[in-house]
C-alpha cells in the first residue's frame, strides 16, 4: 500500500467533497435567505424613516405654533394689550361726551344768519 490509492481513500475523499458541496449549497441558500430578510428589513426601515420625517415635520409645526401662542399670551403682551384697550375705551367715552355736547348745542334748530336775512 505504498503510494497506491485504495478504495477507502477514494471513499473518504468523495465523502469530504460531498460534505463540502453540501455545505456550500446550504451556505448559498442561507445567504439567499439572509439577503431576502435584509431587503425586507431595509424596506421597513425606509418606511419608518418616512413616518419619522413626517412626524418630525408635524412636531416642528406644532412647536412653532405653541411658541407663537405663548408669545401672544405672555403676561407682558396681555398687559400691553389691556393698556391699549383701556386707552381706546377712554377715548371712546370722551368722544361720546363730546358728541353729546355737540348734539345738545345744535338741538335741531339753526339760528338765523346774515344770509337768511338778505333773501
Amino acid at each position: 500500500m505504498d503510494g497506491a490509492i485504495d478504495l477507502r481513500l477514494i471513499i473518504t475523499i468523495g465523502g469530504i467533497l460531498f460534505s463540502v458541496a453540501g455545505a456550500a449549497a446550504i451556505g448559498k441558500m442561507q445567504i439567499a435567505a439572509i439577503l431576502s430578510q435584509l431587503t425586507d428589513i431595509e424596506s421597513r426601515l425606509r418606511a419608518i424613516d418616512r413616518r419619522i420625517d413626517a412626524l418630525d415635520t408635524v412636531s416642528e409645526k406644532q412647536s412653532e405654533k405653541i411658541k407663537i401662542f405663548s408669545g401672544m399670551l405672555s403676561p407682558e403682551h396681555l398687559r400691553r394689550d389691556n393698556m391699549v384697550m383701556a386707552s381706546v375705551l377712554s377715548d371712546i367715552e370722551y368722544l361720546k361726551k363730546q358728541s353729546d355736547k355737540m348734539v345738545a348745542m345744535h338741538n335741531g334748530s339753526h339760528p338765523a344768519t346774515a344770509r337768511d336775512h338778505s333773501k
